[in-house]
């Protein structure tokens, strides 16, 4: 529902609002709008139904399929292939296994650069978002069930091509999937019960806007949730089906085990995903005027490249999550590459630690959101503590390149891994995301994230680069060395965000970024 007309409270001369004319008269006023900055329409108000539709899409984007198993698959065909030798030919070099699978890991980031580039203008403008979730969606279900074909060493070329597509479909459809919960948290009836008590008076700007962080938080982290205990249930289910094809008898059970659970996991993505792509209200986004959308997708790129000079606080943000998000990428592809080696591949070993891993991934997640509820944290302050967690992670692989005794070489190592990173790594995916609608000025979500897709895309792909070159340097080969590197990078990361950062003054920051821009008439999109 709109917030009620002003026209009482407007200057007949220059037809601004008489709090506007105040707050410039006194610049030392707080910056609280009249009414509520979020304003409401019946006809995009989140249902009950519409939520746990969205909470659903997550249950299928789980990224068991083309995230976990996709890439296990894919190591486990280049490994055969590669045999005794333990090398093979690849883009003009012989190269490890290792190196392959990180070097097609940046190829594949790098491509979806340019993918966000030309299509993330739809995500801002018009009702198109929906429509590029669900082609994105059925690219990585055909890919999902591709892998059918695909189980024999002398098709890891092919394979090469499931990988590095699946990886770009399963981020493209998952950024697109996030886009839409800072519209569904401040379009709930929640949010309009706090507008209309911000509107009369009845709590304060700050009231209002720790509102909006917990609703946005609540949604976030309860699609997390929800998506890790169901996952276990698929997990669980897996296990039968690997059990049924006797994965343990053969190498040739194992290589079609893993495609099979590829394309069942696929098959429940595509299963639970239908109810979004029903249900999904196409709130509108911003209004090309007259332009051609894919010109006016640049632009805006451009635009919010410029603007986010103004806002300091935004652009302190996207330093940290581009340098954060580099690490914990690139860190669990390489974990990834040693885990699998240490347990040869096995099906089942590694649906058993999957499981152990997502079942600490719920508890880490809801005890997150607990701690956060009940100490009345910022959404800063949860981020610091997964940022120090990464740390610790990267310094336990950096032990690992001196000696083999421990440091991701054991197999015990990959257990208190998952649980380790269940608990207090993964609420990564949530919290990172609501960090973004923390920085982002009103009516500029799609804008923003649109540009944080960008940064995490490009530096996800300069990782994987560098610590594909760092272990070809290795005289040894040494598939542990870029945890120098990785310890690093997100050393600096925590120092850009832990210092910094302040939400407070991003806030300031955005409220009079969009004041300046109402009086200088500079809303061109």
């Amino acid at each position: 529902m709109a917030a009620p007309p002003q026209d009482s409270n407007t200057n007949a001369d220059d037809g601004k609002p008489v709090e506007q004319i105040a707050q410039e008269s006194d610049p030392d006023k707080d910056l609280e709008q009249p009414t509520a900055p979020d304003q409401f329409d019946e006809r995009y108000c989140t249902t009950k139904w519409e939520t746990w539709a969205y909470y659903a899409y997550y249950i299928g984007n789980n990224g068991l399929s083309l995230f976990n198993f996709g890439p296990t698959a894919f190591q486990n065909l280049l490994s055969q292939a590669a045999g005794d030798y333990g090398t093979l030919y690849f883009i003009g070099h012989q190269r490890s296994v290792e190196s392959i699978v990180l070097l097609s890991n940046g190829i594949s980031f790098a491509i979806q650069v340019v993918i966000f580039l030309v299509i993330g203008s739809f995500a801002d403008f018009g009702t198109w978002r929906p429509s590029i979730l669900i082609t994105l969606s059925i690219i990585a279900y055909a890919i999902g069930f591709g892998w059918l074909g695909v189980h024999t060493a002398d098709k890891w070329h092919i394979g090469v091509g499931l990988y590095i597509v699946g990886l770009i479909a399963y981020q493209t459809t998952l950024t697109f999937w996030l886009a839409a919960f800072p519209g569904l948290a401040r379009n709930t009836p929640e949010m309009k019960a706090k507008a209309d008590a911000y509107t009369a008076g009845i709590i304060s700007r700050e009231e209002y806007d720790y509102a909006d962080t917990m609703e946005r938080s609540k949604l976030a982290n309860i699609a997390f949730y929800i998506q890790s205990v169901a996952e276990i249930i698929i997990l669980a289910i897996i296990v039968g089906i690997m059990f049924r094809l006797r994965v343990n008898a053969s190498d040739e059970n194992n290589n079609w085990g893993l495609s099979v659970l590829i394309a069942f996991a696929s098959g429940v993505w595509l299963l639970v995903s239908l109810p979004w792509f029903f249900l999904e209200k196409r709130r509108p986004g911003q209004d090309p005027k007259g332009r051609n959308i894919f010109l006016a997708g640049l632009w805006q790129l451009y635009y919010a490249a410029r603007q986010i000079w103004r806002l300091k606080q935004s652009l302190l943000y996207l330093i940290g999550y581009f340098l954060l998000g580099d690490s914990l990428n690139t860190t669990v592809t390489v974990i990834a590459t040693l885990q699998n080696s240490v347990v040869s591949y096995n099906t089942l070993q590694i649906t058993y630690l999957l499981i152990a891993g997502i079942a600490a991934q719920a508890v880490g997640i809801y005890g997150f959101w607990s701690i956060q509820q009940r100490f009345k944290l910022d959404t800063k302050t949860m981020f610091n503590a997964i940022a120090v967690a990464i740390i610790l992670l990267d310094g336990w692989g950096m032990i690992g390149i001196w000696t083999q005794k421990f440091g991701f070489h054991n197999g015990w190592e990959f257990w208190l891994y998952q649980v380790y990173y269940g608990l207090f790594v993964c609420p990564w995916y949530s919290y990172s995301q609501i960090m973004i609608s923390e920085v982002a000025p009103r009516g500029h979500d799609f804008l923003f994230f649109s540009l944080f897709s960008i940064v995490g895309k490009t530096s996800s792909f300069i990782g994987p680069l560098v610590s594909s070159a760092i272990i070809d340097a290795s005289p040894s080969g040494n598939a542990s060395t870029p945890f120098y590197f990785l310890s690093g990078l997100s050393a600096a990361s925590f120092a850009v965000l832990a210092i910094w950062l302040d939400l407070k003054k991003s806030r300031r920051e955005q409220e009079l970024f969009l004041q300046d821009k109402d009086r200088v008439g500079s809303d061109n999109l």
